[in-house]
């Protein structure tokens, strides 16, 4: 069952000058992005800073006004913001980047975690700890941790704070906006692992966004590479990791660590190669502004930003 589907989606950030203030130009931060996601899977967004990633994400959230395009969650056109209803709010939670600066330092565990309670469910006191309690255990904290502050958690428990938060409400979909990038590389293991197993407990659906192929590739079951803006790339994982097409998903994926040390000069050459093809056929690939030209399919699940030939 589809739980989200994007289509044509465009956000553009107007571009003001001159002394009444006109606008004369838009920032295309999202243009024409297309996808959709079945329920209980997880659908990766990956690309470099300002690729507009992280915008199409927030846009789904509502958090960002739409210039064009429709947003159908769970059956309904949530497109417009009125149209985002009190179900609708509640069935879409957000995992924030920094665990830290998202959790309000003055207040108690148990009063970040049932901030969204109050706002959508009529609990007594008793049940309202009972639920935070509850939640507590399910992410691997401690029900005693109720009355602590942030600050009393290491960067990876805060996390688990930031994601007991989000699924306190037991939502259909969850926006994942860099949820480990902010973690040392030793916790974020733990959190992606975390991540999974809850997703199988609950049904949950995850929009994945990230930077880093890794980690994606850890997560996802279907990946979009995003380059300013715009897709360049889509399909499964097996296709984006074992048969990519585009060229800037080539670098993407050539900057994956290899964990075998045998294989580390080996490893420095492919990039070096990557990088310079990256360099010698970037016309190719891209039109004369640098955006993707438009997806054609390679396969039915698999398409790819080129031009057409001859």
């Amino acid at each position: 069952m589809v739980i989200l589907e994007v289509n044509n989606l465009k956000v553009y950030f107007p571009i003001k000058a001159g002394i009444f203030n006109r606008t004369v130009n838009h920032i295309k931060a999202v243009d024409d992005v297309s996808f959709s996601i079945e329920q209980g899977k997880t659908y990766g967004l990956v690309g470099e800073s300002g690729s507009g990633k992280t915008t199409t994400g927030r846009a789904v959230m509502g958090l960002e006004n739409i210039t064009a395009g429709t947003i159908i969650f769970d059956g309904k056109d949530i497109t417009k913001k009125q149209s985002k209803t009190k179900d609708v709010r509640r069935n879409i939670q957000m995992i924030f980047q920094d665990p830290y600066s998202s959790l309000n330092p003055r207040k108690r565990v148990k009063d970040i975690i049932a901030e969204p309670l109050r706002n959508f469910e009529n609990l007594s006191k008793q049940e309202e700890k009972k639920r935070v309690q509850e939640l507590l255990e399910l992410v691997g904290l401690s029900p005693e941790s109720i009355l602590k502050y942030p600050h009393e958690f290491s960067g990876g428990q805060r996390q688990r704070i930031g994601i007991a938060r989000a699924i306190a409400l037991k939502p259909k979909l969850i926006i994942a906006d860099e949820p480990v990038s902010a973690l040392d590389v030793s916790v974020q293991a733990q959190v992606l692992n975390f991540m999974r197993d809850i997703q199988k407990e609950l049904g949950l659906t995850y929009i994945f966004i990230s930077h880093d192929l890794g980690i994606v590739k850890h997560m996802c079951d279907d990946i979009a590479i995003m380059y300013k803006g715009r897709y360049v790339e889509q399909g499964t994982k097996e296709e984006i990791f074992n048969y990519p097409q585009h060229i800037y998903t080539k670098r993407l994926v050539s900057a994956i660590p290899d964990t075998e040390p045998g294989n580390r000069e080996k490893r420095f050459k492919f990039r070096q190669d990557i990088q310079k093809e990256f360099e010698e056929s970037y016309d190719d690939y891209f039109d004369s502004d640098g955006l993707a030209y438009s997806l054609k399919p390679v396969s039915d699940t698999h398409l790819v930003a080129l031009p057409e030939k001859g």
